[in-house]
């Protein structure tokens, strides 16, 4: 099974102004400081090599036209052959939108293609590939009906996320605010994305929750200043207390923390929740330093919105 690890990136922030064309906006190096305190958990150990041969595979005897057969081939160039993403071209996604939607596909060519591309996620240039998935958006549309999906799926699904988060540039796409539809529905990345991190933190198969919790503390990692993020904050907040109120081992209960530690500054309505909602995070001091620095964080924050 992939193992979950957190990503500590090589950034390096000057507390100087970076001057010439180069320059970036505060809000980048910001952004860098923030993942360099909190580095992304995502899965390290899925070889898009491996992943590749499975999927085709997996893809034996599905009739790929000629298009579908380059983009595999596409894949294979920049999966194993190392190209940059450039080479991926402009029917990839709609080969991708087949494999995941076509009945006629098996769930083993759809969850080789997921972890492949969870593979591909923690390269730096995944970032002009998933932009690209403006129009079909194919990933995230799929990952709306988790119900409907095989645990494999999901978790190939959820693993796939977590990756995103690798890199800052790619790590914007699934916080998506901008609403997009699919099946009738009014959605949006970052709806989407809730959805799928509530689902998983909230299985009772522990590769999932794994991969919930990794997602969880991901996106609350992440500051987004919009009012959508404010709202789907109050969904994280009753998943991670769920969660807590489990007493699950103590990886899970330190994500679920530090996910609430970073959620309290959020959202204002988050404080209150861990107030009256509970389980009091108090209770569980003494697991270890770790979880009792997470603890510190959320009550400090909650205490000075009850004074």
């Amino acid at each position: 099974m992939a193992e979950a690890v957190e990503a500590v990136e090589a950034v390096e922030v000057s507390s100087g102004a970076l001057a010439g064309p180069s320059s970036r906006a505060p809000e980048a190096d910001a952004d860098e400081r923030r993942r360099a305190r909190d580095p992304p958990i995502i899965y390290t150990d899925i070889d898009g090599a491996v992943e590749f041969e499975a999927l085709v595979a997996a893809l034996e005897g599905v009739e790929l036209s000629a298009e579908e057969r380059q983009s595999l081939d596409e894949l294979q160039q920049y999966l194993v052959a190392g190209e940059g993403s450039w080479v991926l071209g402009d029917e990839f996604l709609t080969f991708v939108g087949r494999v995941l939607t076509d009945a006629g596909v098996g769930s083993a060519a759809r969850v080789a293609l997921l972890r492949a591309l969870a593979a591909a996620a923690r390269r730096d240039d995944a970032a002009l590939l998933l932009h690209q998935d403006r129009r079909a958006h194919a990933l995230l549309a799929y990952a709306h009906g988790v119900e409907e999906l095989s645990a494999a799926e999901r978790l190939a699904a959820a693993q796939f996320l977590c990756n995103v988060f690798a890199h800052a540039a790619a790590s914007e796409w699934p916080l998506y605010i901008s609403e997009w539809t699919a099946g009738g529905r009014a959605l949006s990345n970052l709806r989407v994305t809730t959805k799928l991190c509530v689902h998983c933190v909230l299985s009772a198969d522990a590769a999932l929750r794994d991969a919930g919790t990794a997602l969880l503390y991901n996106i609350a990692a992440k500051e987004v200043k919009t009012v959508m993020f404010d709202e789907v904050c109050v969904e994280l907040c009753m998943a991670a207390l769920q969660l807590v109120a489990w007493a699950p081992p103590e990886e899970a209960l330190w994500r679920a923390l530090a996910a609430l530690a970073r959620l309290v500054h959020h959202s204002q309505e988050v404080p209150q929740l861990v107030a009256m909602v509970g389980p009091d995070p108090a209770a569980f001091r003494g697991t270890s330093p770790r979880v009792d620095e997470q603890i510190d964080i959320i009550m400090q924050k909650v205490a000075s919105v009850a004074s």
